[in-house]
């Protein structure tokens, strides 16, 4: 909480620093691009800066803003690419220094849920609820990724990239074992014993690693709704929850007594990543974002020499909903400092439904898409690929246009803490220095702690 204080003081700073700075330059007549933007607008049209960690080979801008411009004549959109490298750490420096000195912001893109959630917080992004509801759509109805926080919208969600798992579908044949397209965590442990041979394991946990790919600690929590994370919505430790029990029954199960998951200790002392355990073969099953998208027909680095199926996130039980998965989008929010708000709403609005379509990069979250049309981007991903003929497209199609996401929880700034602390007594379980029972208790206790001390 120290921390957040402090850097709230800071960027109030930096912003009533860059106000004065922008009152100054206003009163000069050196300001060309200020006397470009009156006479824009004298004439109805209206210039506004839209700043973004994407370059143009991941987001193909050269043809998405012309396209936007074309649809909406009277806004001029000017691209700021933060990072031409696609540094998303270096994207977010940039922008804060750009906010810190006055700088016309616009457009915001965000690539993750704590860059956005902070940024809400100190203030930088607007609310567009009045927006949304002058359109008259929900946004839950809209797109497949929720991004409300503090009961209110401050962005749209752009790309769509949900978990899944990646299935090895010839060992599934040598093993007479049927396509998976709705299961349980059960059933996966199931088909994980099952595929395990002298030559492969059943599947594969890329995390926990040094505070990081948490994903899998929290697998059984991912396939619900709400309270999907280590803190709850209301601040408090969720490591009591019964699922995230489950989560580490499981992942004990698999790799002590089934012996279907490849051992933690081999990840870490051989430094085993997903990509070579997958494509060599060495699991059958890895659950993964589906970023992997651009490489599931293989690459000159990962060539494919099976078939590759794509099978739905389990769910917890059989009678539960299903579809609820771990998602990464691009968070696309209105500077809370813009003159042009409703403009800039207007850009965001169009670039997360028909915008996507254009751009042609990505899965898009918007659920106006037709399945015809998702099937296109899915082509277009695919072809890019050495074997896209070996990729079951119908049934990552499915997954794809099934997947939802969990309510989102703003993440608390002491976020990398409790990921170290989790890191750190799961080694000690999966090391069999402590019982299930002690890692929950020690869990949820310096989680506690770690609040408590952070008030």
């Amino acid at each position: 909480m120290m921390q957040k204080k402090v850097l709230w003081v800071l960027f109030s700073m930096f912003i009533l620093i860059g106000m004065l700075v922008g009152c100054n330059t206003e009163e000069t007549d050196s300001n060309d691009s200020a006397n470009g933007n009156q006479s824009n607008e004298e004439d109805g049209e209206v210039t506004i800066k839209f700043h973004t960690h994407g370059n143009e080979a991941s987001y193909n801008w050269s043809e998405t803003i012309p396209a936007f411009e074309e649809a909406y004549p009277n806004i001029n959109v000017e691209l700021v690419v933060l990072s031409e490298k696609g540094d998303t750490n270096e994207a977010l420096q940039k922008l804060d220094l750009a906010a810190s000195s006055g700088e016309q912001l616009d457009v915001l893109m965000f690539s993750d849920p704590a860059s956005y959630a902070e940024r809400v917080d100190l203030g930088m992004v607007a609310p567009i609820d009045e927006f949304i509801e002058e359109e008259g759509f929900e946004v839950s109805e809209e797109y497949k990724v929720n991004t409300k926080l503090n009961e209110s919208y401050y962005a749209l969600p752009g790309k769509f990239n949900p978990w899944y798992v990646l299935v090895n579908k010839d060992h599934l044949e040598e093993a007479g074992l049927e396509m998976p397209t709705d299961w349980t965590w059960d059933e996966f442990a199931d088909y994980a014993k099952k595929l395990t041979t002298d030559d492969h394991y059943g599947t594969f946990f890329h995390g926990p690693q040094n505070g990081g790919w948490m994903e899998y600690m929290k697998l059984a929590l991912a396939s619900e709704e709400e309270e999907t994370g280590f803190i709850k919505e209301d601040g408090s430790s969720n490591f009591e929850h019964p699922l995230f029990r489950k989560t580490l029954e499981l992942r004990w199960q698999m790799e002590k007594e089934d012996q279907s998951a490849t051992p933690y200790t081999d990840i870490m002392s051989q430094k085993l990543h997903y990509r070579d355990q997958f494509f060599n073969q060495d699991s059958s099953l890895v659950l993964i974002g589906s970023w992997m998208n651009t490489e599931l027909g293989g690459t000159d680095q990962f060539p494919l020499e099976f078939n590759v199926g794509v099978a739905p996130y389990p769910k917890n039980d059989e009678n539960s909903e299903g579809g609820y998965t771990p998602v990464t989008t691009d968070y696309m929010a209105v500077a809370s400092s813009s003159e042009h708000k409703e403009a800039a709403y207007q850009f965001i609005r169009w670039y997360t439904t028909e915008g996507q379509l254009v751009q042609g990069k990505n899965i898009p979250s918007w659920n106006g898409v037709e399945d015809s049309e998702l099937e296109g981007i899915v082509d277009t991903i695919l072809a890019d690929t050495n074997n896209p003929e070996k990729v079951d497209k119908e049934a990552l199609i499915t997954v794809l246009k099934n997947a939802k996401s969990s309510k989102l929880i703003a993440p608390v700034s002491y976020q990398a803490e409790i990921y170290q602390m989790v890191n750190d007594e799961y080694e000690k379980l999966i090391y069999e220095e402590q019982d299930i029972d002690q890692t929950i208790q020690a869990m949820h206790e310096k989680a506690k702690e770690i609040i408590a001390n952070n008030q």
